[in-house]
């Protein structure tokens, strides 16, 4: 069964670019060798680390999208805890929440809702009528005041 994955993993702030794009690469082909496919790569840039973590303070933080099996996130994490460049890593399953998403977004879609027209017109009724009430009695008040 395929599902989809978010694969966040942070990489020694001192490594260079060659060696991050060839670790993605490798990752990658791991990916596709085990059965699944890649959607999204992103690099979020260096960042710095809530706490130290292996002698590091800051971090170089990717984002990979996957869509594959159990088995292949399993085999992924394997790679990922050996690799010595990588200094933290998560993977979240994130097909769950995107079907919760969009069923949200389609109770939101069929519900009626009202125009602006006809949602002023009760309001200005309502204010129309305590607004006749205080005049009868300002018209009592100045008879009652001359007695």
């Amino acid at each position: 069964m395929q599902r989809t994955y978010e694969l966040m993993f942070i990489v020694r702030p001192d490594m260079a670019d060659e060696d991050v794009d060839k670790l993605i690469g490798t990752l990658e082909s791991n990916v596709t060798t085990a059965g699944g496919t890649v959607k999204h790569t992103e690099r979020m840039g260096k960042r710095r680390l809530a706490y130290t973590v292996r002698k590091f303070n800051e971090g170089l933080y990717i984002l990979l999208t996957l869509q594959g099996t159990g088995e292949m996130i399993h085999e992924v994490e394997r790679r990922l805890r050996v690799a010595e460049p990588v200094i933290k890593f998560i993977s979240v399953r994130v097909d769950e929440e995107h079907k919760r998403l969009d069923k949200i977004k389609a109770l939101r879609a069929s519900r009626v809702k009202r125009s602006p027209a006809s949602a002023s017109a009760p309001a200005a009724s309502v204010v129309a009528a305590p607004a006749a009430e205080p005049a009868a009695e300002a018209g009592s008040a100045p008879a009652t005041a001359t007695v």
